[in-house]
């Protein structure tokens, strides 16, 4: 598969792994330190979740489509 589309979506994968992995460490000093703002952890957690998300949806571009 040496489609330039799959490796541009390999690539997005890859940026959007990496900025999963960042988040779950900024996340994880936010609830190291007092006080935790809360409502900021929610929200990176939820742009954490979105990037689930797009990471999904990607990952299922480079699988073929199976006819049952």
């Amino acid at each position: 598969m040496d489609d330039p589309l799959f490796e541009e979506i390999r690539r997005q994968i890859a940026e959007l792994q990496s900025a999963h992995r960042d988040l779950d460490d900024v996340i994880a000093r936010l609830l190291e330190h007092r006080p935790i703002d809360m409502l900021q952890v929610q929200r990176l957690k939820k742009r954490k979740l979105a990037l689930k998300d797009q990471l999904a949806r990607l990952e299922s571009q480079l699988l073929p489509d199976i006819i049952a």
